[in-house]
C-alpha cells in the first residue's frame, strides 16, 4: 500500500469524522482512488486497534456483490454480522448499483453502534432523493486524481532535489494521466496509459451517462465532449456551443447541450466554475468555464495535437490544486477586466489568482498584472507564471507555479 499512503490529506480528513453521526461520502471520477482511501482508512482503523470484526467491506463493483440482491438483504446481513457491543465500521464501495441504495444507507445509519462510509462516481448519489433524505447528516469528502506533488511522489522522485528539472516532469504529468492505476503503467509506455484512459472514459460515457440517461444521440454527445475540451479555459455557453456545432453543420438544441453539460459535471468528467462580478459581488448565470478532472484526457478527446493551448492547461491543473486545497472557485469578471480565479478558502477569506505560462515579454507583464491591479481591495492577489525569475508588483504576489503546486 506504499506508493498510496500519500493521499494522507483524505484520510486526515475522513478520520476526523470517525465515530461523529454523519455518514461519509467520498465521491469522485472513476478509478480517482476512491476504493483505495477506503482500504487505507481501514488498515489505519486496524492499526489504531479495531478489531477485524468490527469491519465489513462490500465492493459493490462486483456484479456477486448486487445482482439479485435487494437493499434489505444487504441490510439484513450486515446487521447479522454487525457486533451489538461496539462501533461496526461498514464500507459500501460505488452503492449507486444498488437499486433503493439510499434505503440501505439510511437503514444502515439509524441503527446504533454502525459508522457508514460510502462511495460513488457520480454526483447522482448525492441526486435530490438520497440529499433530501440525508439531509444534514452527511459528509462529502471529493477526491480528485493525483496533485502534481502525488504524482512525483508515486514516481518517487525527491522533490527537495534543487537540480529537478519540474516543466519536463509537469508535462509528463499532464501528457500521461493523474488518475493513481495510470501512473503505475508508465512502465508499460504511453499506449497502455491509453488503452486504460479509453477504458475508463467509455466506461463512464456508457455506463454512467449514456444508458442512465438514454442518449441516442451518442454522436452529438461525443461531439459536445470533444468541443468543451478543446476549449478549456474559455467562457462558454449552451447557447454558444450549439451555435458552434451549427456552424459544423450539426444540428443540437441548446437546451441538450445544457443536459449533457449536466451529465457530464455530474460525473466528473468536467468541473464547471461560475462567473462572480468583481464589482456587485455576486455569482452570474451564464458563461461558464470548465476544467478536466484529469488533462490526460485530452489525448483521448480531442486527440494527439491537443489543440488546447499550454496556458489553459495550466490553468485547468492550477484550478484542481484550488480546489484539492479546499477553496470554493469562482472566475472573476468586471466590465474592463478578468481575473482567472476568484476563491474563498477554508477560513472564509478571499485570494485572488492569475495564471499565466510565461512573462514573455511586456505585454504579456502589463496584461496578466493588469487584472489584478484593477481589482481594488485589499485581498491577497497571486499571479502564477512557470518563470524561475518572479518579482512582486503594486502588493501582487508573483510565484513560480510548480513551487506553488509542490508547496514549496
Amino acid at each position: 500500500m506504499d506508493e498510496y499512503t500519500n493521499r494522507k490529506e483524505y484520510i486526515d480528513k475522513l478520520l476526523s469524522y470517525k465515530d461523529k453521526d454523519l455518514i461519509k461520502v467520498v465521491s469522485g471520477f472513476r478509478r480517482s482512488g476512491k476504493s483505495t482511501l477506503l482500504e487505507i482508512l481501514q488498515s489505519n482503523l486496524l492499526s489504531q486497534g479495531v478489531d477485524k470484526q468490527q469491519i465489513q467491506f462490500y465492493n459493490f463493483e462486483l456484479p456477486e456483490n448486487y445482482l439479485n440482491k435487494t437493499w434489505d438483504g444487504i441490510y439484513f446481513e450486515i446487521k447479522q454480522k454487525a457486533l451489538g457491543s461496539k462501533t461496526n465500521y461498514i464500507f459500501l464501495d460505488e452503492v449507486q448499483n444498488i437499486p433503493f441504495f439510499e434505503k440501505l444507507v439510511d437503514g444502515l445509519f439509524a441503527t446504533e453502534n454502525i459508522d457508514v462510509y460510502i462511495t460513488g462516481s457520480n454526483a447522482f448519489l448525492l441526486s435530490s432523493e438520497l440529499a433530501t433524505l440525508l439531509s444534514g447528516r452527511y459528509i462529502e469528502i471529493s477526491i480528485l486524481p493525483f496533485s502534481f506533488k502525488e504524482y512525483l511522489t508515486a514516481r518517487n522522485i525527491d522533490i527537495a532535489d534543487k537540480y529537478l528539472n519540474f516543466e519536463a516532469l509537469f508535462f509528463d504529468y499532464v501528457n500521461e494521466t493523474s488518475l493513481p492505476k495510470g501512473v503505475e503503467l508508465r512502465e508499460s509506455g504511453f499506449d497502455k496509459i491509453y488503452e486504460y484512459l479509453d477504458a475508463i472514459y467509455t466506461t463512464i460515457i456508457e455506463k454512467d451517462i449514456t444508458q442512465r440517461h438514454q442518449i441516442n444521440n451518442k454522436r452529438a454527445f461525443a461531439n459536445i465532449v470533444k468541443f468543451v475540451a478543446s476549449n478549456i479555459g474559455n467562457q462558454l455557453s449552451p447557447s454558444n456551443i450549439s451555435k458552434a456545432l451549427k456552424q459544423d453543420g450539426q444540428n443540437i438544441h441548446h437546451a441538450t447541450v445544457e443536459k449533457y453539460l449536466e451529465y457530464l459535471v455530474a460525473s466528473f468528467v468536467f468541473y464547471k466554475v461560475n462567473r462572480f462580478d468583481l464589482k456587485g459581488k455576486k455569482q452570474l448565470a451564464t458563461q461558464e468555464k470548465y476544467y478536466l478532472v484529469d488533462v490526460g484526457l485530452l489525448n483521448l478527446l480531442v486527440g494527439k495535437e491537443r489543440i488546447t493551448e499550454r496556458g489553459h492547461i495550466l490553468e485547468n491543473i492550477v484550478y484542481l490544486e484550488l480546489i484539492r486545497r479546499g477553496n470554493k472557485v469562482w472566475t472573476g469578471t468586471a466590465r474592463n477586466t478578468e481575473v482567472d480565479f476568484v476563491c474563498k478558502n477554508p477560513m472564509g477569506e478571499i485570494d485572488y489568482y492569475q495564471v499565466a505560462w510565461q512573462m514573455t515579454d511586456e505585454r504579456t507583464v502589463e496584461r496578466e498584472f493588469g487584472a489584478l491591479e484593477k481589482v481594488k481591495d485589499n485581498y491577497p492577489k497571486y499571479l502564477l507564471t512557470t518563470d524561475s525569475f518572479t518579482q512582486n508588483r503594486s502588493g501582487i504576489k508573483h510565484l513560480n507555479v510548480f513551487n506553488w503546486l509542490l508547496g514549496l
